[in-house]
C-alpha cells in the first residue's frame, strides 16, 4: 500500500494565503462593481441573461422564477435568493435612480415590504439596460469561460451608460466596502462632456455641473462640503434631510407633513420610531402619526398639539429621527476589473470615457474588419458581373464545384472566398437592377472602410463620437433633478431649507391672531362684489393688518409703544383662508396692552434704504433701515412717542421721492421726502400735517408717476385719484380736500398709490375679501365722492387693502415695474380698526422683493 504524500506546511502562512484569497475573491467577484460599467457580477449576470433569453423593453414579461433559474444554471452559482434579491433591487424606483429591470408585480416598498415570491413576479429588461448592452456583439469586450467552462460570459458590459455615477452602489467586501450615491443623468453627461473638452478641468469645475448626489427618494442635502469632499478625495459625509412642510389641520391645530425621505430611509420604520417618541413623551408637541402616502405620492402626517410650536417639534424630528441621516460617501470601485480604488469624481468620468474610447475603437475596427470582408465579396462579385459571359462558359465547362472554383480563381485573379461567392450567386443577381444594386453596396462599402479608417487614426474623432452618445442619452433619458441641495448649511436645523420663496398674504386680527396663506386664494372679482369668506374671526375681533410678501422675507413688527419685533414670514404658521390664525404672542414677546400698529416685510437690511414712520398724531420719522438689522426677541425701540400719540403707517423709502399723507376726515398732503431728516432709533420726529380737532392719520404712501392714490371709505366706497392732482406742498402743512366724506360713504378707510392693472385684495372687518384690478376702481377728481368698491353687510366696514404685483395671469405692466422698482416691491397696506368707535385706524406697509 503506498503511503500518501505528507507536505509540512507553516499553519500562520497557509491561513494568511487562504484568507487573501477567499478575501479576494469576494472583493473582485461579488462586492465590488466595476469602474467601467458600474456592476457587480451579478448584477451583470442579471442583465445578459436576461437579454440571451429575450427579455427585451418590446418582448412580453416573464417569469422572475424562469430568469433567476437561467442566471443560476448558467453563469452565478449560488443561492437563488442573493440572484432575485439583486433583480428586485434592480427594479425598484426608490433603490435606483434609473432601473435597469422593468418588474411587474409587487417589488417590495419604501416601507421595507418583502417582495413577493419570484414564481409571482415578472421582469424585463428597461431601455437604459439595453444601453449597457449595445454593441455587445461587435467584439468590444473581453469574454471568460463561465464557471464550469461549457459557456462563455462577458467580463465587462459596453455601457454606453456611465451606469456606476448615475445609479451609484453599495457593498461590502473583506476588509473594505463601497458606497457610491446615485447623480443625475443629465449633470453626469454634461460632466463626461465638459472633462472630454477640457481634459485638465477641475473638480471645483465638475462641481459647478455636477452640484452633488441625485437620490431618486429626492429629499435634501444640506452644504457642499460632504460633497465637496467626496468628489476630491473620494470619501465624504453628506448630510440628508427629508422634506417637510407645516400645514393647518382641524380645530387650528398644525400638523408637519413628509413628502420625500432621506435615501434608504424605511417609511414604516421612522413611523414607528415618531410613534415611540410620541409615546415616551420624547416628542414635545406631536399628538399622532399617521401614514396618508398612496399612488399620488408619499405622505406621512404628524398631528401637532394645540399648543406646540410647529419649527420646535420639526428640529426635534430632525435630531431624534431618521428624517436627518448621512450618508458616508466612499467611493471604492474595481479598476481595470481587479484593483480596488478610491475613486474622484474626476477619475470616475475619466475611467468611463476611456473605457467608451476602448469599445468605440474596437467595435470601429470589428466594422472595419468586416467592412473590408464584404467589400472583398462585391469585388468579386462585380469581376463576374463584368465578364459575365466568360464566368459562365468558365463554370459551364467545369466538371465538378471543386473545379469551377479552381478555374474562375484561375482565370480571373479572384481568392477562394470571392469564388465561392460568386457559385453561391443566385440567377437573379444577373438581372440589370441587381447589378446596379451590387454596384452601390460596394461604394457604399469603401465609403465606409474609408471612413472607419479616418475614424481610427484621429482618436480626436472617436471623442466626438462619445459627446454625440452622451448628448443622445440626455436627450432620451435625462430628467430633472429630484434631490435639493442646500449651499451653506449645516446639519443644526434651518426652516429656510424647507421653504419654498413664494408671494403670500400675512393678515393680523385685532386680537392679535396672524395666519399666512398663498397670495392666489382670493380670485378677481368684479367691483362691488360682496367678496368671499377670508378669515373666521373670534367674537369682537376684526382684521387689522393685511400684508403681501414672500416666504423668505424678514416681517418687522411695529408696536403702538414704539416698539419693533422681527421674524421670518415663513415662521408664519401657513393656514387656510377659513382659519382663525396663531395668536401672535406665540411667535414675538409683546407685552400686556402693546397691540402691532404696523408690519412691514424686507427682504435686505440695506444701507441705501429707510424706514419712514408716521404717526397718528401726524409725526413723520425717517431712520436707516439697517439700524434695524439686529433686533432683540424682547424687541427694541423704533421710534419714541409722545403722550397720547400711536404709530399709525410705516414704508420702507429710498431718500429721493415723495410723500403722501392721507388724513381720517379726508384731508391729504404731499410732499418731498428729503424735507424729513434722517434720524436715529431714539428720536420723536418732526411733523408731517397739521391736524383738525378728532382728525388723525389714516394712510401714508409713496408717490410714484403715472400712479394714482386710491381711497376707500368705511362703507366701501372708493376712488382713483391722479397724485398730480394733489399740489405739492412743504411738509407740516394743513393739505387738501382728498375725497367727499358723507353720511353713505362714512370716514375715510384706507389709502393706497396703486398702478391701474395692480391686483388689489381688499379685506373687511369681519375678514370678507375681495380681489379686483384697480382699474375697476373709477378714476375721479379730489373733491368726487367714489363708487361702491366692496358691498358692505350689516355692520361691517373696510379693514384693510394690499396691492398684489401682477402675475402671469395679466402680466405686469411697464408702470406696475415702475412701482415695484420705486417702492422695492409691493407698497404699504393701509388698515382701518375701530376702538370703541373712535379708535385710531392702523395702517401697515410691506417692503423691497
Amino acid at each position: 500500500m503506498e503511503l500518501g504524500l505528507v507536505k509540512p506546511v507553516n499553519l500562520d502562512t497557509e491561513m494568511r494565503n487562504s484568507y487573501l484569497d477567499y478575501a479576494m475573491s469576494v472583493i473582485v467577484a461579488r462586492a465590488l462593481p466595476d469602474v467601467r460599467d458600474g456592476l457587480k457580477p451579478v448584477q451583470r449576470r442579471i442583465l445578459y441573461a436576461m437579454s440571451e433569453m429575450g427579455v427585451h423593453p418590446t418582448t412580453p414579461y416573464k417569469k422572475s422564477a424562469r430568469i433567476v433559474g437561467e442566471v443560476l444554471g448558467k453563469y452565478h452559482p449560488h443561492g437563488d435568493s442573493a440572484v432575485y434579491d439583486t433583480m428586485v433591487r434592480m427594479a425598484q424606483d426608490f433603490s435606483l435612480r434609473y432601473r435597469l429591470v422593468d418588474g411587474q408585480g409587487n417589488f417590495g416598498s419604501v416601507d421595507g415590504d418583502s417582495p413577493a415570491a419570484m414564481r409571482y413576479t415578472e421582469a424585463r429588461l428597461t431601455h437604459l439596460a439595453e444601453e449597457i448592452l449595445d454593441d455587445l456583439e461587435k467584439d468590444t469586450i473581453t469574454w471568460g469561460e463561465n464557471f464550469d467552462g461549457s459557456l462563455r460570459e462577458p467580463q465587462v458590459l459596453p455601457a454606453r451608460l456611465p451606469n456606476l455615477l448615475i445609479n451609484g452602489s453599495a457593498g461590502i467586501a473583506v476588509g473594505m466596502a463601497t458606497n457610491i450615491p446615485p447623480h443625475n443623468l443629465t449633470e453626469i453627461c454634461d460632466a463626461a462632456t465638459a472633462l472630454i473638452d477640457n481634459p485638465e478641468i477641475s473638480v471645483e469645475e465638475l462641481m459647478e455641473i455636477v452640484p452633488g448626489p441625485d437620490f431618486p427618494t429626492g429629499g435634501l442635502i444640506l452644504g457642499r462640503e460632504g460633497i465637496g469632499s467626496a468628489y476630491s478625495t473620494g470619501r465624504g459625509k453628506i448630510i440628508m434631510r427629508a422634506k417637510a412642510y407645516i400645514e393647518e389641520g382641524r380645530a387650528g391645530r398644525f400638523n408637519i407633513i413628509v413628502t420625500e425621505l432621506p435615501y434608504q430611509v424605511n417609511k414604516a420604520t421612522l413611523a414607528e420610531k415618531i410613534a415611540d417618541l410620541i409615546n415616551s413623551d420624547k416628542l414635545d408637541g406631536a399628538s399622532l402619526v399617521r401614514d396618508e402616502s398612496d399612488r399620488s405620492g408619499m405622505r406621512l402626517v404628524i398631528e401637532l398639539k394645540r399648543e406646540a410650536q410647529p419649527k420646535k417639534v420639526l428640529n426635534q424630528l430632525f435630531k431624534y429621527t431618521a428624517m436627518q441621516t448621512t450618508f458616508g460617501a466612499n467611493m471604492l470601485a474595481l479598476v481595470e476589473g481587479k484593483e480596488p480604488r478610491v475613486l474622484t469624481l474626476k477619475r470616475m468620468l475619466q475611467h468611463y470615457v476611456e473605457w467608451r474610447h476602448l469599445v468605440i475603437t474596437r467595435r470601429s475596427q470589428y466594422e472595419l474588419r468586416k467592412a473590408r470582408e464584404r467589400a472583398h465579396v462585391l469585388e468579386g462579385l462585380k469581376i463576374a458581373l463584368d465578364n459575365l459571359d466568360a464566368v459562365i462558359d468558365t463554370i459551364r465547362r467545369s466538371r465538378t464545384v471543386d473545379t469551377a472554383r479552381t478555374n474562375l480563381r484561375e482565370n480571373f485573379k479572384l481568392s477562394e472566398i470571392q469564388a465561392n461567392a460568386i457559385l453561391d450567386m443566385r440567377l437573379a443577381r444577373l438581372a440589370a437592377m441587381e447589378r446596379k444594386k451590387v454596384e452601390d453596396d460596394l461604394a457604399e462599402t469603401l465609403k465606409q472602410i474609408s471612413y472607419l479608417e479616418d475614424l481610427l487614426e484621429h482618436s480626436t474623432k472617436i471623442y466626438s463620437l462619445i459627446k454625440q452618445d452622451l448628448v443622445a442619452l440626455k436627450e432620451k433619458y435625462g430628467d430633472a433633478r429630484r434631490t435639493r441641495i442646500i449651499a451653506e448649511a449645516t446639519g443644526d436645523f434651518n426652516e429656510d431649507d424647507l421653504i419654498p420663496d413664494i408671494q403670500v398674504l400675512v393678515t393680523l386680527t385685532d386680537k392679535g391672531y396672524v395666519k399666512r396663506l398663498p397670495h392666489q386664494t382670493y380670485k378677481r372679482q368684479q367691483r362691488g362684489g360682496r367678496g368671499i369668506t377670508g378669515i373666521v374671526t373670534r367674537e369682537m375681533d376684526a382684521v387689522q393688518h393685511m400684508i403681501t410678501c414672500n416666504t423668505l422675507d424678514t416681517l418687522l413688527f411695529l408696536t403702538n409703544k414704539g416698539r419693533i419685533f422681527t421674524i421670518r414670514a415663513h415662521e408664519v404658521p401657513d393656514a387656510s383662508r377659513m382659519a382663525k390664525g396663531l395668536p401672535l404672542v406665540n411667535l414675538i414677546n409683546l407685552q400686556p396692552n402693546e397691540l402691532v400698529t404696523s408690519m412691514v416685510s424686507v427682504r435686505d437690511f440695506d444701507t441705501t434704504t429707510f424706514l419712514t414712520m408716521v404717526t397718528k398724531q401726524g409725526k413723520i420719522k425717517r431712520t436707516p433701515l439697517d439700524a434695524y438689522g439686529r433686533v432683540l426677541s424682547s424687541g427694541i425701540i423704533a421710534l419714541n412717542l409722545e403722550d397720547g400719540d400711536e404709530l399709525a403707517a410705516t414704508r420702507l423709502t429710498f431718500g429721493k421721492g415723495q410723500f403722501i399723507v392721507v388724513t381720517r376726515h379726508g384731508q391729504a398732503i404731499r410732499f418731498k421726502e428729503e424735507e424729513v431728516r434722517p434720524m436715529g432709533r431714539d428720536t420723536t420726529g418732526v411733523n408731517a400735517i397739521r391736524l383738525d380737532p378728532k382728525d388723525y392719520v389714516v394712510g401714508f404712501d409713496v408717490v410714484v408717476p403715472g400712479c394714482h392714490l386710491l381711497l376707500i371709505s368705511d362703507n366701501g366706497v372708493g376712488k382713483r385719484t391722479d397724485c398730480t392732482d394733489f399740489p405739492l406742498q412743504g411738509r407740516a402743512g394743513g393739505g387738501v380736500r382728498a375725497m367727499n366724506l358723507t353720511d353713505r360713504t362714512g370716514l375715510l378707510a384706507v389709502a393706497r398709490v396703486v398702478h391701474p392693472e395692480d391686483d388689489l385684495v381688499v379685506i373687511s372687518n369681519k375678514g370678507l375679501v375681495i380681489r379686483l384690478f384697480a382699474a375697476d376702481v373709477k378714476e375721479l377728481s379730489r373733491t368726487a365722492m367714489g363708487v361702491n368698491v366692496m358691498n358692505m353687510r350689516d355692520k361691517d366696514g373696510v379693514a384693510s387693502i394690499a396691492r398684489v404685483p401682477a402675475d402671469g395671469e395679466s402680466g405686469t405692466s411697464s408702470g406696475a415695474q415702475q412701482l415695484d422698482e420705486a417702492l422695492g416691491g409691493p407698497t404699504a397696506v393701509l388698515a382701518a380698526n375701530k376702538r370703541s368707535g373712535a379708535g385710531m385706524n392702523g395702517n401697515d406697509g410691506d417692503g423691497s422683493h
